[in-house]
């Protein structure tokens, strides 16, 4: 799912004859020419850390973290953006927060989407909100006075119980909590570490007592995609925890359960910005986004990408844009 770029390393061999002072030159000043080159096709994806961006200017960087929804938000971002008049780069498959948030922080990137849930997790280790009102509190809170956010997407990319459409309706499943009279019938398909942590099996059965027997848990390694998607498909498990916005769940006419007590936490799209770029046209424009992004646009925006047509996620954007009204100035 998540891809990165390395940048490319230039070499430049000498030669076994002797050259004159004027070749020598000019053969660095080639591999000058050609590493400066290299450097400028790969700037998209360059350390965004490497320097300290211009907090006080009017031009706007886009980042995104690197992987296909990530990047494809961020392209939302910069397209709607650039609509409403803004000068606007982009510094895409950046990595993981610990190399994307300090960047924000220092304004090497202006604004980048993010998963409140996550990104309250990554500010404050010691935070248990868990529902959207509270992570939205708590995160407001914890952002400090470097970092800002607009308002928060209806749609989230976050862990859920996944049935199929069958056993949904052969159990009368609406909830997790459904899910719990027939716990000794279900295998669960999920990663290792589901087993252990809070939001695993310990919140499923704190939660909605849908208590898993070790024997019934089948760990699946590749985080809710094509092999979990697969096993809950073929019936070699009876439930998955699958990521809310994959395509998979759609394609397959799989069931998200409802999670009323928050089991797992609230994990919605939100622009996280660095504070001096977080201006009122700014916010206006990303907020008139965030207002369209639900789950289930979320989902086609990752189909275009990721499904059959394989759509760059660029050209997906300002599809999206264009279909949602936003191709013209906010206000």
């Amino acid at each position: 799912m998540k891809t990165s770029i390395t940048p490319h390393a230039a070499r430049h061999g000498r030669s076994a004859l002797r050259l004159t002072l004027r070749a020598t030159r000019f053969i660095a000043a080639a591999a000058a020419l050609a590493v400066a080159m290299i450097l400028s096709a790969c700037g998209g994806n360059s350390d965004p850390l490497a320097s300290k961006g211009d907090c006080g200017g009017d031009g706007l960087i886009v980042g995104s973290a690197n992987f296909p929804e990530s990047e494809t938000v961020a392209e939302v971002y910069a397209e709607v953006l650039r609509v409403n008049g803004f000068k606007v780069d982009t510094k895409l498959n950046i990595g993981s927060r610990e190399a994307y948030v300090p960047a924000v922080r220092q304004c090497a990137i202006s604004v980048i989407p993010d998963y409140n849930g996550n990104l309250l997790q990554y500010l404050d280790k010691t935070a248990t909100a868990t529902s959207a009102a509270e992570v939205n509190t708590a995160l407001t809170k914890a952002l400090g006075s470097d970092l800002a956010i607009g308002t928060p997407a209806p749609g989230e990319d976050s862990d859920a119980v996944v049935v199929t459409k069958a056993t949904a309706e052969r159990w009368n499943l609406h909830s997790i909590a459904d899910l719990a009279a027939h716990a000794a019938e279900v295998k669960f398909g999920a990663p290792a570490e589901f087993q252990e942590r809070a939001g695993g099996l310990p919140g499923l059965k704190k939660n909605y007592n849908l208590d898993i027997a070790a024997n019934n848990f089948v760990p699946i390694a590749d985080g809710g995609g094509p092999a979990t998607v697969r096993a809950l498909v073929e019936g070699q498990v009876t439930a998955a925890d699958i990521f809310t916005t994959s395509p998979a769940i759609t394609q397959n006419n799989l069931v998200v359960l409802e999670d009323p007590k928050h089991n797992f936490p609230a994990q919605n799209v939100v622009p996280l910005f660095n504070t001096a770029k977080k201006t009122d046209k700014a916010l206006a424009a990303l907020n008139a986004a965030s207002a369209k992004l639900t789950t289930a646009e979320l989902i086609k925006l990752n189909e275009a990408v990721s499904g059959a047509s394989k759509t760059e996620p660029k050209a997906a954007a300002a599809a999206w844009v264009t279909a949602q009204g936003l191709n013209t100035p906010t206000g």
